[in-house]
This record gives C-alpha cells, structure tokens and sequence, in this order.
C-alpha cells in the first residue's frame, strides 16, 4: 500500500494541489491532470493503483469519464465532488465508483477511504481470508468464525456478507445488493436486503443495534469495514 500511486483528475487548482501535499506526505506517489481527455491519457498511459475523480470537469462530465475508465479500469475510483445529490451519488456508485466523497472534505477521512479502497483491492487479488479481528471470512474454505468459533449462515446470508468482505470499504447500493445476490428482478424490493443486513448483524456484530462492520450508508446502500 506504501508508495501506491494516485491519479487525481480535478479541474480546481486548489484542490489539486491539496491533494498533492496530503498524498505525497503520506508516502503516496501523485499525478495529476485538469480535464477529462488528460485525465484518461494518463490513467491509459500508466495505470495508477487509485483514480480520485471529480464530477465537475469542463470537458466532459464526471459520469462519462467514470463509464469509459470501467471499460478497462479495474483499480478503484474515488469521487470527490462539490455535487451531493443523493442520485449523483447512487448513479456513481452503480457506475463503478468505489466511494464517494463531498467537498469540502477532510483529509484525514479522505486518507482512511483511500486505505480502505486499496486494502480491499490486495484482499480480492491475494488474500481468500478476510481478517477483521474477533471475525475471520474465510472466501475459499466459505466459512465464517468470529473469535474462533464456526458462525452458521444460510445461503443468502453468506452470499451477502462474502459480497461486503469481497468490497471491504466500499459503497455498495441497494440495488446493486439486489441485483447481485436477489436477481435484476428484486431490485425494488429493499425489504429483503434490510431483513437479511438485521440478521446477519445479529450474528456477527457484538451490538446490532450499533454495529461495526455493516454501516449504513443513508439512503445510498450500505459499507462492510474491517475492523483495524
């Protein structure tokens, strides 16, 4: 994660150069670009670890430059953007987006999405377990343990929670949650998905009513942290 490349695509120069002195002072290696068409030269030309990318470019909108990159793309992308319509947000987020963040912002939240996002990359591409402490994912063997002990899901609750842990820090949205472990078919129906997130955080939170690894992201979707 060290030294990990940043790709930041904002037409603002203040922005741009804030976020130049946040990233390299945390070790993180930095270019930039003010426009969409220098934007994509650069992420095709050396393909950062992580895009941040603002909505607001003046050649060509946000969402357009977010579709192209997820053409090939596959590292993450992280919105910062003045807009936060909650559709902009769900559009983003459902268009490949791995976070979204709104300005202004503070930097520190912005260096824990940022870790979270790349920690979640090395966790698909190397690690089958999921290691969050007292809970332990295990992808490949599919069982689940929290303080050692086997925790018993059904079908549907492991396929919901192996999706959080396989985007441990990302945003996902209720209808992609749907899409994905319902069918295109369900995702309209979000009393599934608030039933089976109340079930799950009965077994695996030490208190469901405040938990600590499935956060409710308001009426966007929901984010799985691994507790560091």
């Amino acid at each position: 994660m060290n030294n990990a490349a940043i790709l930041v695509i904002d037409d603002e120069v203040q922005i741009r150069r804030l976020l130049e002195i946040t990233l390299e002072s945390n070790q993180f290696n930095v270019s930039s670009a003010d426009c969409a068409k220098e934007g994509l030269r650069i992420a095709a030309s050396h393909p950062p670890d992580l895009i941040i990318l603002d909505l607001g470019l003046p050649d060509e909108h946000g969402h357009s430059v977010l579709k192209k990159l997820r053409e090939w793309y596959t590292n993450p992308i992280l919105i910062l953007s003045a807009q936060s319509d909650e559709e902009d947000i769900i559009k983003a987020l459902d268009n490949g987006a791995n976070d979204y963040l709104v300005k202004p912002f503070r930097t520190g939240e912005l260096l824990a999405r940022i870790r979270s996002a790349l920690r979640s990359t090395l966790t698909e591409d190397n690690n089958p377990v999921v290691d969050c402490g007292e809970l332990q994912i295990d992808l490949s063997a599919r069982t689940i343990k929290k303080n050692n002990e086997v925790i018993k899901l059904t079908a549907t609750e492991y396929k919901l929670l192996s999706l959080f842990a396989q985007q441990e820090g990302k945003v996902l949205t209720h209808q992609y949650l749907l899409r994905e472990v319902w069918g295109p078919g369900y995702i309209n129906q979000s009393q599934y998905l608030r039933v089976f997130v109340a079930q799950l955080r009965k077994k695996i939170e030490t208190d469901p009513n405040r938990p600590a690894y499935i956060i409710t992201e308001s009426g966007v979707g929901y984010r799985f942290i691994a507790k560091e």
